[in-house]
């Protein structure tokens, strides 16, 4: 009933112990609360909270507009519904190297297990999209290093993603790699891998975890989880696959509204009511106010 029974200390604790087994992690991305309880009800080893369902969420582009302010207040939404440690994308670190401390603290705050700053330029551009700029190396060392300096919890996971084999290639992207593990971070994120000798390429380079990114129409062929743990990855994310799903089950449904005026014929595509109720747990909400007032006051 309500939020989770794990604190976000534990849910941490929980990550970094499951990491440390080197067994491959599945977190799809979550696009709201009931969502991430759904991928806990499902199975899942943890909630992935994108960027770009964040501000698709909110009408706009994946292109730095959303806030700080914005992104930690879904992934607080998000985190709190489900037992399982949530990852978010904290895009840039929203500024220079005091916003990426601040940031830090923000999401610590909300109860994620862990972040990923990346070494994009500001504004970013989606992950996949062409025409994207990296910073230099100095500066995407600042940002991870004032990430870990900022960190409060240890077991608040700082990961580091990298952009740059879109830009200057593979061998570009491991020495990054080997720099931001050098500056503290915990994990690494290679973005916009092409092929599995990439990912391989760069599980030889370092020996922290390594996620890849499975989102589609984009750079990467859609690896299965088997392929990517035969390379080594640690962690796997579908960032907008639910959001995909349940945009194009809506434009469906609403083209269908439109042409036949009801929906009678879709009602087996739907989640049932007696679904959804059990997954947020109704009936616990009536035992709970039972158990508050049915009660008497003696005179």
């Amino acid at each position: 009933m309500l939020y989770s029974g794990k604190t976000p200390a534990e849910k941490r604790a929980e990550l970094r112990a499951a990491l440390a087994t080197g067994t491959l992690l599945r977190f799809p991305g979550a696009f709201n609360p009931l969502s991430a309880r759904l991928i806990q009800r499902k199975g899942f080893e943890g909630v992935y909270v994108s960027g770009a369902v964040l501000a698709a969420d909110l009408g706009l582009p994946d292109i730095g507009l959303t806030t700080l302010t914005e992104v930690a207040g879904r992934a607080r939404q998000i985190a709190r519904m489900t037992d399982l440690p949530a990852l978010v994308d904290a895009d840039t670190g929203f500024g220079e190297p005091l916003n990426v401390a601040r940031t830090v603290q923000e999401l610590e705050d909300a109860g994620l297990a862990g972040l990923h700053i990346e070494d994009q330029v500001n504004p970013k551009r989606c992950g996949h999209l062409d025409g994207k700029q990296v910073v230099d190396t100095p500066t995407a060392i600042q940002r991870i290093r004032a990430a870990v300096d900022a960190r409060r919890d240890p077991g608040f996971l700082i990961m580091a993603r990298t952009d740059i084999r879109a830009v200057d290639g593979l061998d570009a992207a491991v020495d990054r790699a080997k720099a931001l593990v050098d500056a503290g971070a915990d994990a690494i994120f290679p973005e916009a891998m092409t092929t599995l000798e990439e990912f391989a390429a760069v599980r030889a380079a370092v020996d922290v975890p390594l996620l890849a990114n499975m989102t589609e129409f984009g750079k990467s062929e859609l690896f299965t989880v088997q392929q990517l743990a035969d390379v080594g990855m640690n962690i796997v994310i579908w960032p907008v696959s639910l959001l995909r799903l349940a945009m194009g089950a809506a434009m469906r449904g609403l083209d269908e509204l439109s042409e036949q005026g009801t929906l009678a014929a879709r009602l087996g595509e739907m989640q049932h009511r007696s679904e959804l109720y059990d997954l947020i747990d109704y009936a616990g909400y009536g035992r709970f106010d039972a158990s508050v007032f049915d009660f008497s006051i003696e005179g």
